[in-house]
């Protein structure tokens, strides 16, 4: 209302039962989001046996999924807050129900391609029109950061469901159960969303930008495409360094672009304020801290201590519900001890948990793995569940959608970056100690030099003694690795426990937990 001042303003209300039951539908989405990026290493043995796709197409089935949703995120973030958060999240659950489907019953590798790349488009619908709905919805700054702690607990628990889900299904079912199980869950969501979750939207009808949504799915792109290429080899090739370069490029061709902009995707104006820039920064390496181990875990369970697929998702579920613990106690913190204190409290359980994590040994570490893989989960979860909160609630209520989509490019891209770079640490360590009999084939001899797993099939034809051998050296150097790029990142989170507290709490600051005025629309 003209010429009211801050005294006119109501209270925030606090959120009845209505709004709990809003947000239990609205985390059906992200369990499915964060499951689908797991759920299908388990099944690509029997993809490759009924398929028989290429060694470039597999990573392509495996990858396309990842690189659509991270590549679209802010620029469908951008189309929700003008077209409807509700009714994007709505064409986006059908879209990925659909694709679901057809990955389901696909007879042949292109068309699983396909379907996984659109079941990426609908991802990025979904995680932004949630996460803004619930920055609408939860008025009230402490309602709004518990909201936003179970969201942050369902997006982990969906990560870590996906390979449990996924061996039980593939004890019983062919690979494409893995898919079809979504269908049942998006029905779900389609029937209830319209009844429960009431519609928000930006009402100033500005013109979208068109260029900008170009240049930044390129830039995107081509980044998250580096990070993955230098995670698969453990280093640098050709590709990954121009794929690199060009994201580079078309990220300061995206930023001047914005600049000229009537209507850009991203409100340059949130980057001057540090509690915004700290969430994002916060948000981008908690995702590291908890992706990047992860790719050790998995082959640490499996590889090393000799568990199979099964047995590993169950050992690595304690860390998931640590990790559900963390963000259901973060908002406690978080009113106790302050928004700078909590991302530092959060930041230094993630080091100590990666120092625990460096001790374990080839031969019987798996306790020492559990207690410090249930720190970092910890930790993980208590920097991200108020750092996105601060980055929601700092961005204007008719751009919720574009902040929440920022929020996930950055859990995306770190995601991405840690499996990149902690990958790339204990694969050079590994190369290095390890020790590969003299006289195998030269074929042999480079395969179980450069991994584990190529260790494990050399090993398969060689001798018992001498494969033995082979192995014990293997997964000693594995272990070796492991401890480097866990004591790597236990030296950064460590850093930025101090860093982004001070970045923060910079003087002007605002403070992170703000109110505003939900736009309810009647169904």
């Amino acid at each position: 209302m003209l010429g009211s001042t801050e005294h006119d303003t109501p209270p925030p209300q606090r959120a009845g039962s209505a709004r709990w039951i809003a947000l239990s539908i609205l985390v059906l989405p992200v369990v499915l989001v964060a499951m689908d990026m797991s759920v299908l290493y388990l099944a690509i043995p029997s993809i490759g046996k009924d398929l028989a796709p290429s060694g470039s197409q597999m990573l392509w089935i495996l990858d396309s999924y990842g690189f659509v949703l991270a590549s679209l995120l802010i620029v469908m973030g951008n189309v929700g807050d003008r077209i409807g958060r509700r009714k994007l999240l709505m064409i986006g659950a059908a879209a990925f129900g659909i694709a679901s489907a057809v990955a389901a019953f696909a007879p042949n590798t292109e068309i699983l391609i396909g379907a996984r790349a659109v079941m990426g488009i609908g991802g990025a619908t979904l995680m932004p029109s949630t996460l803004a709905l619930i920055r609408n919805i939860f008025e009230d700054p402490g309602d709004r950061t518990k909201a936003i702690g179970v969201w942050t607990a369902a997006f982990a628990g969906g990560g870590a469901l996906g390979p449990v889900l996924g061996g039980v299904l593939l004890d019983f079912f062919s690979w494409g159960s893995v898919f079809l199980i979504n269908v049942p869950v998006i029905l779900v969501l389609l029937v209830l969303t319209p009844i429960l979750v009431p519609e928000h939207y930006n009402p100033v009808n500005s013109k979208f930008d068109l260029v900008g949504a170009v240049l930044l799915l390129a830039a995107i792109l081509s980044i998250v495409y580096a990070m993955k290429r230098c995670a698969e080899i453990a280093g640098f090739d050709r590709p990954s360094v121009l794929s690199l370069l060009a994201g580079v490029l078309l990220v300061i061709g995206f930023v001047v672009q914005q600049r000229r902009s009537a209507a850009p995707l991203i409100d340059r104006g949130l980057f001057r304020n540090p509690v915004f820039v700290a969430g994002v920064v916060a948000v981008t390496v908690g995702m590291l801290a908890m992706m990047g181990p992860n790719l050790f875990f998995a082959q640490y369970l499996q590889l090393v201590l000799d568990m199979g697929p099964f047995e590993s998702a169950l050992w690595m579920l304690p860390m998931t519900v640590a990790a559900g613990l963390g963000a259901t106690a973060a908002p406690a913190l978080l009113a106790r001890t302050g928004f700078g204190r909590t991302l530092g409290i959060g930041f230094l359980i993630c080091a100590v948990g990666l120092l625990v994590v460096a001790f374990s040994r080839s031969v019987d570490g798996v306790w020492i793995l559990l207690a410090g893989g249930m720190l970092l989960g910890l930790g993980a979860t208590i920097v991200i569940t108020p750092a996105t909160e601060s980055v929601v609630s700092q961005a204007p209520e008719d751009r919720a959608g574009a902040a929440s989509a920022i929020s996930e490019t950055g859990s995306e891209l770190g995601g991405a970056l840690g499996i990149a770079v902690l990958g790339s640490i204990g694969a050079a360590v590994y190369r290095v100690s390890v020790d590969v009999p003299a006289a195998l084939p030269d074929e042999v001899t480079h395969a179980a030099g450069e991994t584990l797993a190529g260790a494990h099939q050399a090993a398969a034809g060689l001798p018992a003694e001498l494969g033995g051998a082979l192995l014990e050296s293997a997964r000693s150097s594995f272990s070796q690795g492991f401890s480097v790029a866990a004591v790597a990142a236990a030296a950064t989170m460590a850093m930025l426990a101090v860093v982004v507290p001070l970045l923060a709490r910079r003087p002007g600051a605002p403070e992170p937990e703000t109110t505003e005025k939900t736009l309810d629309i009647a169904h």
